[in-house]
């Protein structure tokens, strides 16, 4: 058997292996018109090669300015933090003496509206993520967006996580500090800790609770974003043009 035969079925032999489910053989179809068949048509391979450095950099800025609207839509509404789970805000830790505290005085009520406010904070500053998003997002090199594009599922994610999050939290700090006292949640921070304090023989408490909110805001646009980032890769009905059904589109 020529060379480049058994080259192609070695592949396929490997690629089975941990793909059985997606290479399934039709009646009557080989082994090697099955492998020759996933290869003309995997975008990894020739149909992926068609792609000039234009379209794959469009088309991955399309891609992820749809996620990017996608993920700030669903954590700035109402409810956005406060009601998923995945991306609830707790009390910081550094309160959980205080909750347990004013909780035997029947005054936890005080850091149970707190926490409340963590999140309705973090929905008022979820939009403000937008514009730094869409500046990384126009800043990707061609480099850049061929390793996202053959990446994990999370690929661009984790690069806008790795690049961005020093400038983010920077950016966000102010707004979340703001948002934090246009719901409250300071002077109810306040009120907490002066309660608190009236307890004979409590410890003192330390924490900063606006760059605590300002990380887990962070934590929350990240992992909505790779929720949606895999969504586009994995729907065609949530990728928006032909051009990233080409590009993202399953073999």
């Amino acid at each position: 058997m020529h060379f480049t035969v058994l080259k192609l079925l070695l592949i396929f032999v490997l690629i089975l292996a941990f793909n059985a489910p997606a290479f399934a053989l039709e009646a009557g179809q080989s082994l090697l018109d099955r492998s020759k068949a996933w290869m003309q048509k995997s975008p990894s391979t020739s149909s992926f090669k068609d792609l000039t450095d234009s379209d794959m950099t469009k088309g991955l800025l399309e891609a992820l300015s749809i996620a990017t609207e996608r993920t700030v839509s669903k954590l700035g509404a109402a409810g956005g933090y406060l009601e998923n789970p995945s991306v609830h805000i707790p009390l910081p830790r550094f309160l959980g003496k205080v909750d347990k505290a004013l909780g035997r005085i029947g005054q936890n009520d005080l850091t149970q509206d707190l926490e409340i406010r963590l999140n309705r904070a973090a929905e008022a500053a979820a939009p403000a993520g937008r514009a730094l998003f869409m500046q990384a997002i126009a800043d990707l090199s061609i480099k850049d967006a061929k390793a996202i594009i053959t990446g994990p599922d999370d690929a661009a994610t984790r690069y806008f996580k790795a690049q961005m999050s020093p400038e983010l939290s920077k950016a966000m700090h102010p707004i979340i500090e703001g948002s934090l006292r246009d719901v409250g949640a300071i002077a109810l921070y306040d009120k907490s800790l002066e309660t608190y304090g009236d307890i004979p023989f409590m410890p003192d408490v330390k924490g900063d609770l606006i760059a605590y909110s300002t990380e887990k805001a962070m934590d929350g646009l990240f992992h909505i974003l790779a929720i949606e980032e895999a969504a586009i890769r994995a729907d065609p009905l949530k990728r928006g043009s032909d051009l990233l059904q080409k590009i993202f589109g399953a073999p």
